[in-house]
């Protein structure tokens, strides 16, 4: 499987998640209150799952490879998915500090940035899967993707654990059918 595919394959764990933090936000609308077990799950999920596994491997490996292959890191579609990153990571430190602090305006902040990491991630994924993913596979050698790939798999279960990638799939459709 090709480094890009298995990117791929990932936005979609991350797009079911990101559904149930949109209609998580929507259940706070209409009543106000949340569920600080079900919200900590979401925060844990976009930490470890969406940035420390997934973006790790593109800000790591797969935009320093693009970038060897000729692509910009500043000032094109690469400084583009970086920003939104930093981006996202606001929203989810964010909702955590909300979480933590439990006040009376904690339910307004968790909905106000859940919805909006939502908006930006699925935009942002989209942009990821029919633009820069597309410029990948057209500039990456087969060797490229190979090695990326292996790349992937070791962080997988080198930096995120022995089956800790499995678990947070377990949990993306825990978080989905709840």
């Amino acid at each position: 499987m090709k480094a890009t595919e298995v990117l791929k394959h990932e936005h979609q764990v991350i797009l079911m998640v990101l559904e149930a933090a949109r209609r998580e936000a929507w259940s706070i609308e209409a009543t106000g209150r949340f569920d600080a077990e079900r919200v900590g799950q979401f925060v844990e999920f976009f930490r470890h799952f969406a940035d420390r596994c997934h973006h790790a491997k593109e800000e790591g490996h797969l935009f320093v490879r693009m970038s060897q292959r000729g692509f910009p890191v500043e000032g094109g579609p690469i400084a583009v998915m970086l920003h939104e990153h930093d981006e996202g990571r606001r929203h989810v430190a964010a909702i955590a500090e909300a979480l933590a602090a439990s006040s009376e305006q904690a339910a307004a902040t968790i909905r106000d940035h859940l919805a909006a990491y939502a908006e930006l991630l699925e935009q942002h994924i989209h942009k990821e899967d029919n633009v820069l993913y597309v410029m990948a596979d057209q500039v990456l050698t087969e060797q490229d993707q190979r090695e990326l790939a292996e790349i992937f798999e070791r962080i997988e279960a080198e930096e995120m654990g022995e089956g800790v990638h499995e678990r947070y799939h377990q949990l993306a459709h825990a978080l989905a059918e709840g």
